[in-house]
């Protein structure tokens, strides 16, 4: 009796590898790869009218569009259009709707979207050098200079036993080392700026001249993450994705910084107070789409910007989980995403576990998260984490 297999390819070179195994003819690899990867895209609150097109130039095409019943006799203003179709199917159908004026830029976001979902690599200037992100998943480490955070908070707030701890960070394989002064943690007041000046500087300026590795400041406040760049710092890691202090994106287009944005919702008072989405991703996307454009419009160079979508801060355990669990969509944005999971409370409610017993869980979202598609993961625990993620990337890029 034949074996048939159901095979899981998930991006274009796994695609010509299994077209080539079988033997097909070089044009036909070419030629047959889009036939493979089936994409499923959701349009939100568009005019029925144009769902109905899309519906029919797609179901010509061997593809189909799920819309409200409603739709397709107009009796609503407007519907929500889910896409279904290989990528043969939407390369085709952008090159029809560039027969309708009124619907090429749907057709141009259409093309814009498959671009982003196929793109795993990118690079990331720093002074000290180029991060390569897509290869190898890389590591933040994390180094709280402070009283309270929820993880860590008093165990490196002396300023030698922070720099002590930096140190080994990097001698445990962090690629980068993440310094806040500031706890973020649910029901955390804001700091003070002059100090969480006077907490972050001195730690930044001695690493700094110590190790090869680039510097994050995690802050929300420009004048702090200006006065971290000039101390040696290379990374702005904003809490906030530029919603409490838009400035910030100013200094990093000065400074031509990478810069990370993270979603929130509220502020780390009030943000597990009101943790009720109308649509999860969404509105995530959306907020980091605001990010991104305030960014940009400061100026930054569009290739120096990481998204983080924000685990733990303004999300249920469900929510927490989705993210993790759906990753990957955040890739429609076209940016390097940044997962941080390490310790947080939605593992701890799984497992029934306090702060300090959360490592084995935490080794767990990590290697999900780099299945999934993060290119960085911050963590506190660097030396398990190293080893997590090697296996994670083994896995993912077996057979590449």
């Amino acid at each position: 009796m034949n074996l048939i297999r159901c095979l899981h390819i998930t991006n274009a070179n796994e695609a010509i590898h299994q077209i080539k195994e079988v033997g097909g003819d070089p044009t036909g690899v070419k030629l047959m790869g889009g036939k493979t990867l089936h994409f499923n895209l959701k349009m939100e609150g568009i005019d029925p009218r144009t769902a109905n097109v899309l519906k029919q130039e797609m179901l010509s095409l061997g593809g189909d569009v799920a819309v409200d019943r409603r739709g397709l006799d107009c009796s609503i203003k407007q519907t929500d259009a889910l896409l279904m179709g290989t990528q043969e199917h939407f390369e085709k159908l952008i090159l029809k709707l560039k027969s309708y004026p009124d619907l090429q830029p749907i057709g141009q976001s259409i093309k814009e979207t498959l671009k982003n979902i196929s793109r795993t690599h990118y690079s990331i200037r720093c002074r000290k050098g180029t991060l390569n992100l897509g290869k190898r998943t890389l590591l933040m480490g994390v180094l709280n200079v402070t009283p309270d955070s929820f993880s860590d908070g008093g165990l490196f707030f002396d300023k030698e036993k922070a720099i002590a701890h930096g140190l080994r960070m990097v001698e445990e394989g962090a690629d980068i080392i993440d310094i806040g002064g500031e706890s973020t943690r649910p029901g955390s007041i804001p700091l003070e700026l002059e100090e969480e000046l006077q907490r972050v500087l001195p730690v930044i300026e001695s690493l700094a001249k110590g190790v090869d590795v680039p510097i994050s400041i995690d802050t929300y406040k420009s004048v702090v993450a200006q006065r971290a760049i000039e101390a040696g710092a290379q990374i702005i890691n904003d809490i906030s994705g530029l919603h409490f202090d838009p400035s910030v994106a100013q200094v990093a287009a000065r400074e031509d910084t990478p810069l990370v944005l993270m979603h929130i919702r509220g502020t780390p008072e009030t943000m597990q107070k009101d943790v009720h989405y109308s649509s999860l991703f969404p509105e995530i996307i959306r907020y980091l789409k605001d990010s991104i454009q305030v960014a940009e419009s400061a100026g930054l160079d569009p290739r120096q910007i990481i998204i983080d979508p924000g685990i733990g801060f303004g999300k249920t355990v469900e929510d927490n989980l989705l993210i993790l669990k759906h990753l990957y969509e955040f890739r429609i944005l076209g940016k390097p995403i940044l997962l941080g999971t390490s310790r947080k409370s939605f593992i701890g409610k799984i497992l029934n576990t306090e702060v300090e017993n959360r490592l084995e869980g935490t080794l767990s979202s990590i290697a999900i998260g780099v299945l999934n598609g993060a290119h960085i993961i911050r963590s506190h625990d660097v030396l398990e984490a190293k080893k997590a993620i090697a296996v994670a990337d083994a896995v993912r890029l077996a057979g590449s």
